[in-house]
């Protein structure tokens, strides 16, 4: 009897032990990058260092001239909302995996299909989308633990920045939103009614992007003609007017934003404009 009440209790002591959440060696990050008109979304696995041989011939972790899954457990996932374009090729909306085959100096980067391996188990080279090789970089202060992480990010660009031990790799990715955002613009411009607030994306848009600042003026007009009260609109006329040489047009405009944002409590907008009449 006491053999077996000491057998029971052995057993709900191992489900209880079972129940209880280990920390994960190579713990789960993921990540959510705003980009472009969509979005980048990476989950991948960070191990760690651990005094252990990295990036070297046959070493312990990420060995040269092997193909690796970009950190640890399963494979690293990429998503995307929108198409971008990796190693000169485009690549549609989706969800992809990531791989690398590390090497002294240049590191070959592999977007793949096979979004149920675990690891490189079940990699296969017919899945790959895109392969291409880009030149490591050396860092003088090592990382312990594996990182991916999106810098550099511009409208149309951005980096995702490969980082572990001494060695950082970057990876471009790109996209082409400015031809849709014209045909956007022009479509909401040319309606039978144009909504106010139109005018001044239109403005942002031929100033910021197109750089046609005939038309970024026109639209920025339009824009404190509708809103009068709009202290922003007239620093972004300012700045435009600035732009084209027109500083008697720039230096009115700036001053009466500095007139609408004193009277709306906005000191950020009133010293944006005090400095802009000072670069005149």
């Amino acid at each position: 009897m006491k053999r077996i009440l000491l057998l029971t209790l052995m057993s709900f002591a191992l489900i209880a032990n079972s129940q209880i959440k280990m920390p994960a060696p190579s713990t789960t990050q993921s990540i959510s990058q705003d980009f472009g008109m969509g979005k980048i979304e990476l989950t991948y696995s960070r191990p760690n260092i651990k005094g252990r041989s990295l990036l070297k011939e046959n070493s312990d972790l990420a060995p040269l001239n092997k193909l690796w899954r970009l950190g640890a457990n399963a494979a690293t996932r990429i998503k995307f909302t929108d198409i971008v374009t990796m190693g000169g090729k485009v690549l549609d909306t989706g969800s992809y995996v990531l791989y690398a085959i590390p090497g002294k100096d240049y590191w070959e980067i592999i977007v793949n299909k096979g979004l149920n391996n675990w690891g490189t188990d079940g990699y296969k080279e017919a899945e790959d989308v895109v392969r291409f090789k880009l030149k490591s970089e050396k860092i003088a202060t090592a990382v312990e633990t594996f990182s991916l992480q999106f810098e550099a990010i511009q409208p149309e660009t951005c980096e995702l920045l490969i980082t572990w031990g001494n060695t950082t790799v970057r990876v471009p990715i790109s996209t082409n939103v400015k031809p849709r955002l014209r045909a956007q613009i022009e479509k909401e411009l040319s309606a039978d009614k144009v909504n106010p607030a139109i005018y001044q994306t239109a403005a942002n848009f031929y100033f910021e992007w197109d750089k046609d600042l005939s038309k970024a003026l026109a639209n920025a007009k339009k824009a404190t003609e509708a809103t009068p009260n709009g202290f922003w609109l007239f620093l972004l006329r300012a700045k435009i007017e600035k732009e084209n040489g027109d500083k008697i047009a720039a230096k009115t405009s700036a001053e009466k934003c500095i007139a609408l944002a004193t009277a709306a409590k906005n000191e950020d907008y009133v010293k944006q404009a005090t400095d802009l009449i000072k670069k005149l």
